[in-house]
């Protein structure tokens, strides 16, 4: 159980790294909170070796998605400056 624990933590934490490096790129303040849950989650799963951690992340993560937190297809970081 603990190798499916890492793998689920290391895919949590490259999620977040990722969510981090498109949250420096489009400054959405949703893919910050995002990126912090995915992370702070892998990182509890990884000190109390346990796997809720890692169904309460991905479960607060969807929470913020639903919320509207999530940039979805049709952001544009720049604003409305679509060129027409």
């Amino acid at each position: 159980m603990n190798i499916v624990i890492y793998i689920f933590a290391g895919l949590f934490i490259v999620l977040a790294a990722a969510l981090l490096f498109s949250y420096y790129r489009s400054r959405h303040p949703g893919m910050l909170l995002m990126s912090a849950t995915y992370g702070f989650s892998a990182a509890l799963a990884l000190m109390l070796m346990h796997w809720w951690p890692l169904v309460l992340g991905f479960a607060s993560a969807w929470a913020l998605r639903l919320m509207g937190l999530d940039p979805g297809r049709n952001h544009d970081p720049q604003g409305d400056r679509r060129p027409e």
